[in-house]
């Protein structure tokens, strides 16, 4: 009877703490930019032509456009892009977003859109610039 009672209080434990939520980080919308990431190509090609031989090799390409933002936190800027090419969400700039890592993509969630967790590559990490104090306390040449 006790080891039924103490595997079911581990087993409580257990699903306790793999419940918890993950911290989530949070930062500022700062910009979104269409950056190009890639071409698509249309042939010109009909079946028919293909099989009659009368289409000629012409392909149209037109470069495609993604949605990247940058999102600042207190110690790093990001340069993000949505992992949903076909359907990316307009996000609001200028607002507040939370995020948390997971694997090799970032979970972002922004409150007054709709408060849906979306995953995002990270494209680049930028430290904030903290050498404002060092540049403002390095000397200054003089040129007389």
């Amino acid at each position: 009877m006790r080891l039924k009672i103490m595997t079911a209080a581990v087993l409580l434990a257990g699903l306790a703490q793999a419940k918890e939520p993950k911290p989530h980080n949070s930062g500022t919308l700062l910009q979104m930019d269409s950056v190009q990431c890639g071409t698509a190509e249309k042939s010109a090609n009909s079946f028919a032509g293909e099989v009659l031989g009368t289409d000629s090799g012409h392909k149209n390409t037109q470069q495609v456009l993604c949605q990247e933002y940058v999102l600042q936190t207190d110690r790093v800027v990001y340069r993000i892009r949505p992992r949903d090419a076909k359907h990316p969400a307009l996000l609001p700039v200028g607002q507040s977003a939370q995020f948390y890592m997971e694997k090799d993509k970032m979970r972002l969630r922004v409150e007054d859109l709709d408060d849906k967790e979306r995953d995002y590559t990270v494209v680049s990490m930028t430290p904030r610039d903290s050498n404002k104090s060092a540049v403002a306390s390095a000397p200054v040449p003089n040129h007389n």
